[in-house]
């Protein structure tokens, strides 16, 4: 029996010796719900696009940010056609002709294009449809 009450009055002891958080209100170094800020929302990567990116015979893409994503203006040797976009992690997605289509970054050799094998930073939708900035 005396060996139970030790371990008793041991577990007792030992329960005892964690410290306890003081209450937010009493810890001046935990702020107060009401003071918290929430974090400032942050823009996709694809965010960087933004702008007119170049292609070869007078081919580009223009990508602007519109309110639900981006407006993608493609112009081809056929002429420009506008798509809606919509980011989908490190690519927009976007549909042409009723298929889905996405544009990524890569590099002029990613883009299979030989006047393009030169350039460093580059939008693909698929090879041999690619444009670079300079």
């Amino acid at each position: 029996m005396r060996g139970w009450l030790c371990m008793a009055g041991l577990a007792t002891a030992l329960a005892g010796c964690g410290e306890r958080p003081a209450p937010a209100a009493r810890n001046p170094a935990v702020a107060p719900v009401s003071q918290v800020k929430p974090a400032a929302p942050v823009a996709p990567a694809t965010d960087a696009w933004l702008g007119r990116w170049l292609g070869p015979e007078g081919t580009f893409i223009d990508v602007q940010k519109a309110t639900d994503g981006y407006t993608l203006t493609i112009r081809n040797l056929d002429g420009p056609l506008i798509f809606s976009g919509t980011p989908a992690g490190d690519r927009i997605a976007f549909q042409r002709d009723g298929k889905p289509q996405t544009l990524r970054a890569t590099d002029g050799p990613g883009t299979g294009m030989k006047w393009l094998q030169e350039k460093k930073d580059c939008l693909v939708v698929e090879v041999g449809e690619g444009w670079c900035r300079d």
